[in-house]
């Protein structure tokens, strides 16, 4: 008999997904159904993508996760899946958006997040269905002091993630099933086969995202557009930033203030040679030279560190000025 069989949040949990599979003895031609949030937090999220990709009779929803993904909305953990991702991160974006909003067949409904009860799936907004922050905000607004599952009447059961709902699923009436379990949090990835109506768990091996938050800390930090930041922006970042307990992600950090102080530094260097540069050039090659706002400003002595840092304000900018001024300055740290 064909089943159809339902997967809570994996978020990157590829093992625990492997594992769960094979301890249901997930067939062939059995439906695999995922309520979304395939990615972030985890370990392998670009493992788990293939995955669904790649195995026939296979169907991933819309989850607020792959949602940020397709739209471009980046927090810390999508920055991590990125880079996890490497070179075929923009492949599996594209991928992404392909996504449907909700499953149903003969046997149940699946969203991600929720819907409201008595709409029509087919009319359902794709926010309140993936579970986005203004999806959230709406059923709220509907459903100020219950969950939107309490009104849910149909018989057709309805199925879902999104919410953690502890370490057991949520089962109510064998119609309302609550399927995140919190796997990417140590919790367990939880699964539901149809027909049969058997849930299936599986403990995960450790809290992922506290390992993976910590493990690609730096390699997101040397992402970061620092040299783009003003002084006061790079200084809070790096204060924000200080209570690291990896070691190499502090001692990096320490390395990036030092460089921005270097720069800074450099500022009474950069006014000297502004003026020796202005000094050694006529009218016209100090209007094709690519410090010539500077230049104009020495000649007229009218160039000194209060001024050159109210337009260098950033390390960038400062950057370039030494460069088009033939000066060495600090190197960004590697």
């Amino acid at each position: 008999m064909q089943r159809t069989v339902i997967v809570g949040d994996i978020h990157g949990c590829f093992d625990e997904l492997v594992e769960l599979l094979e301890k249901i003895e997930l067939a062939k031609d059995d439906l695999l159904v995922s309520v979304g949030d395939l990615v972030d937090r985890g370990p392998k999220p670009y493992q788990v993508v293939n995955f669904f990709r790649e195995r026939p009779n296979s169907v991933a929803i819309m989850g607020n996760h792959e949602r940020k993904h397709v739209r471009g909305i980046f927090s810390y953990a999508q920055e991590i899946t990125r880079l996890q991702a490497g070179d075929g991160y923009a492949d599996m974006v594209d991928w992404m958006r392909t996504l449907p909003y909700y499953f149903e067949n003969d046997h149940v409904r699946v969203v991600h997040a929720g819907m409201v009860p008595g709409i029509p799936l087919t009319d359902q907004r794709e926010e309140i269905l993936c579970g986005s922050t203004r999806g959230e905000r709406e059923l709220q607004a509907l459903f100020p002091d219950t969950f939107w599952h309490d009104h849910y009447t149909d018989a057709k059961p309805i199925v879902f993630g999104h919410h953690v709902t502890g370490h057991v699923p949520l089962v109510r009436d064998n119609r309302v099933l609550g399927l995140d379990t919190g796997a990417c949090h140590g919790g367990a990835l939880s699964a539901l086969s149809l027909p049969d109506f058997v849930v299936h768990s599986l403990p995960a091996r450790i809290d992922h995202w506290s390992q993976v938050r910590n493990q690609w800390q730096l390699a997101v930090l040397k992402t970061k557009p620092w040299a783009d930041y003003t002084w006061s922006e790079l200084s809070q970042a790096i204060a924000r930033l200080s209570s690291t307990r990896d070691a190499s992600t502090s001692a990096w950090l320490s390395a990036v203030e030092g460089w921005a102080a270097a720069l800074r530094s450099a500022f009474p260097a950069l006014v000297a040679a502004a003026y020796r540069t202005a000094d050694g050039l006529d009218t016209d090659q100090l209007r094709q030279h690519p410090a010539a706002l500077f230049l104009f400003q020495a000649r007229h002595d009218k160039l000194d560190q209060l001024s050159l840092a109210r337009q260098c304000v950033t390390p960038r900018r400062t950057i370039d000025l030494a460069t088009a001024l033939d000066l060495d300055v600090a190197e960004f740290p590697e």
